[in-house]
C-alpha cells in the first residue's frame, strides 16, 4: 500500500461525499413532485407518456397492487428480451450476422438483465448484435434501474407516512426515476465517456493484418465441427497459425455509463470494464467509480429528507461508510502483499511479491483504483470489473464475496442497497428494544412481530439459495465441479461466488468457472430471479405495515436512530448476520485457502 493510493481513494470518496446532498435532494424533489430545473423539458414527456398507456398520476397503491404491477412489468420485460435475443438473427443491426442464442443461455441473459444482475456467461462481442446490446440489455440498465429505485422510494414513503394504506404509485415512480434520474445524468455521462475515449459507433467489426503472426495448438475439428479424439479419449491437437485479428467495437459508451450508474454491470466487451474501449483511462475509470455509488449515496440524504430526520440519513451513511472503508482496506492490503509463493525468498521473512499481486489487473490502473473498484462494485450490486477477481490473493478475493454476501448493502444498488440497508434498521431496532426490554420503535412506530417476521423471511431467502445451489454444485461432478478451472478451496469459491453474485443481483464472477452450460444458465438464473423478487414482496409487505401506523412521540426508553452508537450497533448487525450465515463456508473456501498459500499449495 502506498500514500498515493490511500489518496486516490479519499479522493473518490470526497467526490461521493460531496455529490450525496445536492443528489439527494434533487431525488427527493423528484418522487415528492416538488419542481426541479428539468420540469420544463420533462414534465410534458412524461404527461404524454401517462395518456399514452392510461396512467392516472395521482392514483395510488396498496403495497400488494403496487408488487403486482412490478411483477407484471418485470414478467413482460423479461419475456421480450427472450424472444429478441432467440430472433436476433432475422432483426436488424446486425452486421456481424449474429446467429440467435441458445435457449439455456437466453434464459439465464433475460433473468439477469430484467433483475439488474447482468450476469454474463458468454462473450458479448461474438454473441449478441448491436440491436439486442441497444434495444434489449441497455434498455434493460434504465428500466431494472427504474425498478429498483421506485422500491426503494416507496419503502421510504412507508416509514415517512402515518396511517396510510398505500405507498405510492409504481407505474409513476419508475416513469419519474427513468426521466429525470437516469436518462439526463447518462445522456452526459455518455458523451463524457465519449470524449475520455470510450467507443461509440455502429461500424462493423474490423479484420487487420498482425504485424508479428502467431502459432497456437488448438484441438482437431472434423468437417461438422466436432472435436476429434485419440483412441485414449482425449482431443487431437494441430497447429495453426493466427496472421488476423478481429477488431470488435460498437454503442459501447452510450451502454458504459446505464451500466454504471444504474449499478448493472454488464459488459459490452468480455473483459467489462478491463477492456481499453470501454474503460480506456484513469479518468473514465474514476468517472465510473463515481457514477456507481453516486446515486446509492443519494438515496442516503433523500431517506432523511423524506422522513424528516436528516441527522438518520447521515447515520445509515456513516455505517456504510465504516463498512465500505474495512472493506477497501483489506482488500488493498492483501493485494499489496502479493502471494508469498512468487517472492523467490524463504517464507519464513516478510519480503513481499514485488509490486504486489498484479496478475488480472491492468498497468493503468494500478493495485489501488482496482481494489477500490473491486469493493465498490461488490458494495453496491453493479458487478462491472476492471480486473479479474479470479486473480486476487484469498484474502483480496474474499473482501468483493463478502461484500456481496452482506446484503450489498454498503451503499449498494440503486434502491435495492437501501431497501436492504433499511431491513437491518428494523432489526437493530428490534434488537435495541429487546436489550431495554420494550416494544421498540422505528421512528416513532412500533416494530412488531408482523414487521419482523417480513424482515427476517428477507433476510433468510438470500443465505438459503447461495448455500442450496452451491451445495449440490459442490457433490455433482456431472454439473457443477466438472466446469471449474481450479480445485480445492478456490474451486469452492468460485461456485460460491457465481450463486452469491446471482442472488444477490451483482453480476461479477471468479471468471475461472465455466457457466455457460445448462446446469449454471438455469441454476443461476433461477437464483436471480429468487434474490430479486422473493426479498422484494416481503420488503414491501413490511412497508406497506409501517405506512399503516401511525407515530406515537419518542420517550426516555427510544432508542435513538441518530447517533454514532445506532450506525455502530447497524454495522454490527449486518455483520454479525452475514458472520453466522456465511462463516463455515468461507472458512472452507477463501480462508482456508489462504492458510494453504503460505503453506506452499496451490491451486
Amino acid at each position: 500500500m502506498t500514500i498515493n493510493g490511500w489518496l486516490q481513494i479519499l479522493f473518490f470518496f470526497a467526490v461521493i461525499l460531496a455529490v450525496t446532498k445536492p443528489l439527494g435532494v434533487f431525488m427527493a424533489h423528484v418522487f415528492n413532485r416538488e419542481r426541479t430545473f428539468l420540469d420544463p423539458v420533462l414534465r410534458p414527456i412524461e404527461r404524454i407518456i401517462y395518456r399514452l398507456t392510461g396512467v392516472k398520476e395521482d392514483r395510488e397503491m396498496r403495497w400488494t397492487e403496487y408488487a403486482v404491477a412490478m411483477l407484471l412489468f418485470s414478467m413482460v420485460s423479461m419475456l421480450v428480451l427472450y424472444a429478441q435475443q432467440r430472433l436476433q438473427y432475422y432483426l436488424p443491426f446486425n452486421p456481424q450476422k449474429l446467429a440467435g442464442i441458445i435457449p439455456h443461455s437466453t434464459f439465464n441473459t433475460a433473468a439477469s438483465f430484467t433483475t439488474n444482475t447482468n450476469w454474463q456467461s458468454y462473450v458479448p462481442e461474438v454473441t449478441m448484435s448491436y440491436l439486442t446490446q441497444m434495444a434489449g440489455l441497455a434498455y434493460h440498465n434504465f428500466t431494472s434501474a427504474a425498478v429498483g429505485i421506485a422500491l426503494a422510494i416507496a419503502f421510504i414513503r412507508g416509514i415517512a407516512q402515518r396511517q396510510k394504506d398505500t405507498l405510492g404509485n409504481f407505474w409513476v415512480d419508475m416513469t419519474r426515476a427513468t426521466l429525470w434520474v437516469l436518462l439526463p445524468f447518462c445522456l452526459v455521462g455518455s458523451l463524457v465517456l465519449v470524449a475520455g475515449g470510450v467507443t461509440q459507433n455502429l461500424r462493423p467489426y474490423d479484420t487487420v493484418k498482425l504485424v508479428d503472426p502467431q502459432t497456437i495448438e488448438v484441438d482437431k475439428k472434423d468437417a461438422n465441427g466436432n472435436v476429434v479424439t485419440d483412441a485414449s479419449g482425449q482431443p487431437v491437437k494441430e497447429t495453426q497459425q493466427v496472421t488476423e485479428q478481429v477488431i470488435a467495437q460498437g454503442p459501447v459508451a452510450s451502454q458504459e455509463f446505464i451500466k454504471e450508474w444504474g449499478t448493472n454491470g454488464g459488459g459490452f466487451f468480455n473483459t467489462n470494464s478491463a477492456h481499453p474501449f470501454e474503460n480506456p483511462t484513469p479518468f473514465t475509470n474514476l468517472i465510473e467509480m463515481i457514477a456507481i455509488f453516486a446515486i446509492s449515496a443519494g438515496l442516503t440524504y433523500t431517506l432523511g429528507r423524506m422522513t424528516g430526520s436528516q441527522r438518520h440519513g447521515w447515520a445509515v451513511f456513516a455505517a456504510m461508510a465504516v463498512l465500505f472503508f474495512a472493506g477497501i482496506a483489506v482488500s488493498y492490503w492483501a493485494e499489496a502483499k502479493g502471494n508469498p509463493l512468487l517472492t523467490g525468498v524463504d517464507q519464513t521473512t516478510s519480503a513481499m511479491q514485488s509490486g504486489g499481486n498484479m496478475e488480472g489487473k491492468e498497468v493503468r490502473f494500478g493495485l489501488a483504483n482496482s481494489t477500490l473498484w473491486a469493493t465498490i462494485t461488490t458494495n453496491a450490486s453493479c458487478g462491472a470489473v476492471n480486473s479479474m477477481h479470479d486473480s486476487y490473493t484469498p484474502l483480496g478475493g474474499l473482501v468483493p464475496l463478502a461484500n456481496i454476501q452482506l446484503s450489498e448493502v454498503i451503499f449498494g444498488g440503486v434502491g435495492a442497497g437501501m431497501y436492504g440497508i433499511l431491513i437491518y434498521v428494523v432489526l437493530s431496532v428490534f434488537i435495541a428494544g429487546l436489550m431495554v426490554g420494550r416494544t421498540p420503535e422505528y421512528l416513532g412506530k412500533k416494530v412488531e412481530a408482523y414487521d419482523v417476521k417480513m424482515a427476517m423471511l428477507n433476510v433468510l431467502i438470500f443465505p438459503l439459495t447461495i448455500l442450496v445451489f452451491t451445495a449440490y454444485s459442490s457433490i455433482s461432478p456431472d454439473f457443477g465441479t466438472s466446469q471449474l478451472n481450479n480445485a480445492g478451496p478456490h474451486g469452492l469459491s468460485e461456485m460460491l461466488y457465481a450463486f452469491t453474485s446471482g442472488t444477490g443481483n451483482n453480476g461479477s464472477a471468479f471468471a475461472g468457472i465455466s457457466a455457460n452450460t445448462y446446469w449454471y444458465n438455469t441454476t443461476i438464473g433461477i437464483s436471480m430471479l429468487f434474490g430479486r423478487f422473493l426479498m422484494i414482496v416481503p420488503m414491501l409487505a413490511l412497508a406497506g405495515s409501517l405506512g399503516r401506523k401511525k407515530i406515537t412521540p419518542p420517550s426516555l426508553g427510544t432508542f435513538p436512530v441518530t447517533t454514532p452508537l445506532f450506525a455502530a450497533l447497524l454495522v454490527s448487525v449486518i455483520l454479525i448476520v452475514g458472520a453466522l450465515t456465511f462463516f463455515p463456508v468461507l472458512s472452507l473456501g477463501p480462508i482456508v485457502e489462504h492458510f494453504l498459500m503460505y503453506a506452499g499449495h496451490t491451486f
